[in-house]
């Protein structure tokens, strides 16, 4: 037994010999490779200060200005591994390495396919100019200004402060409606006036106040006016104009504004905004024998 324990006890002794000469020998590679791999790292923060600091001139998003800032310092850091398992001579630790990742990386990309939908619609989203930060957009049924696009979702502020976050997927894959790719937006206003107005000053007396208050409609030609139907209680009709503005918010704000406006002109000049008015028929006997009760 104890020289069973000996031989184990000197074997293990003549591995660790081994080991440690191994180690010694290699010393200077593994010192250029430490050394390697803190060079690599180094650069990578460089370069990607310098990326970001290049993209920060174009017309990139910030998302994809940071993107591609650590896609590149992602590179630089495996050059620089690849670097360090040359000099360690892990050719082959190498191959295996790669072909697990590869295997890896298929496994990966299986389970991942919703995540990796909405990183892949990330990336386009951060390059498309149709929609950036700070535009008033309509997507998915939810309305509000960007305020931020990652490689997961879109940040939507609403006009309530709160916020949404709509999956990138979502939003490449369903309508975009952007209410700032132009200078202006137009306000609708819908009201009716009682059967006994006079339909041309009603229209003279809408141009006129529009005109007035709001400074980028500069004459009554720039008002679109229609009557639109005979209603069951009121002549109806709808009046448009443009703002300078293109948020949504800046639109409603403005039509409460002309709302206001145009009642108190209405009032004025007695001019009524009617309401539906339900009347009561009752046959006579049921009258008479409500009378006869009294």
């Amino acid at each position: 037994m104890q020289e069973k324990f000996k031989k184990a006890l000197n074997g293990m002794w003549d591995k660790l010999d081994s080991w440690f000469n191994s180690f010694v020998s290699n010393l200077p590679n593994i010192i250029l490779a430490i050394l390697v791999f803190i060079t690599a790292v180094l650069i990578s923060r460089y370069i990607r200060k310098l990326v970001y600091k290049i993209t920060g001139r174009s017309s990139l998003q910030e998302s994809m200005k940071q993107l591609l800032s650590q896609i590149v310092s992602i590179v630089v850091i495996l050059m620089g591994l690849f670097f360090v398992l040359s000099i360690l001579n892990l050719g082959k630790a190498l191959n295996t390495i790669l072909a697990g990742a590869g295997v890896a990386g298929l496994a990966v990309g299986l389970a991942l396919q919703g995540a990796l939908a909405n990183t892949y619609s990330g990336i386009i989203l951060s390059y498309v100019k149709q929609i950036k930060f700070g535009d008033w957009i309509e997507t998915n049924n939810y309305e509000g200004e960007v305020i931020d696009i990652d490689l997961r979702v879109v940040t939507i502020k609403q006009v309530d402060n709160n916020l949404v976050y709509v999956p990138n997927k979502m939003v490449v894959e369903n309508p975009i409606k952007n209410y700032s790719t132009t200078a202006q937006s137009r306000v609708i206003l819908e009201c009716g006036v009682a059967y006994n107005s006079d339909l041309q000053q009603v229209r003279d007396l809408v141009k006129k106040t529009i005109v007035n208050h709001f400074e980028a409609v500069e004459n009554k030609e720039d008002i679109l006016f229609l009557y639109r139907d005979f209603g069951d209680s009121s002549i109806n009709f709808e009046t448009r104009f443009w703002i300078n503005s293109t948020s949504a918010l800046e639109v409603a704000k403005a039509k409460t504004e002309a709302m206001i406006l145009i009642k108190a002109v209405f009032d004025e000049n007695d001019i009524q905004i009617p309401f539906p008015i339900r009347t009561l028929d009752f046959p006579q006997k049921f009258m008479r024998a409500l009378r006869n009760s009294d």
